[in-house]
């Protein structure tokens, strides 16, 4: 069986979050800016990473690869939302990446 690939709405729908989220202020003029954090946060999700998790490596992508001061981006709220998004999204064990619902 080949590996789970998350299918384009989902990468879709992450996109929109992350680009929501916009804790560099620029949603506007890149929607792909934050597309570096799509995969290792799919993987993260599909594994059941905790809030503590997400929240961890939301933090270190602001710190380290884009230079910012994480405090007060409110990465905890931002894991949250994302558990929140997978529960409701996450596709079935064998549907191939097709959302559950």
């Amino acid at each position: 069986m080949p590996p789970w690939t998350p299918s384009a709405v989902l990468f879709d729908n992450l996109r929109y979050l992350l680009n929501e989220w916009d804790p560099i202020g620029v949603a506007g003029l890149s929607q792909d800016e934050y597309d570096c954090m799509l995969v290792p946060l799919f993987q993260r999700l599909r594994r059941g990473a905790t809030r503590a998790e997400l929240g961890e490596f939301l933090w270190y992508e602001l710190e380290d690869h884009f230079g910012l001061d994480p405090v007060g981006h409110r990465t905890d709220a931002m894991a949250d939302r994302l558990i929140a998004w997978w529960s409701a999204v996450a596709p079935a064990p064998d549907t191939g990446g097709t959302p559950a619902a």
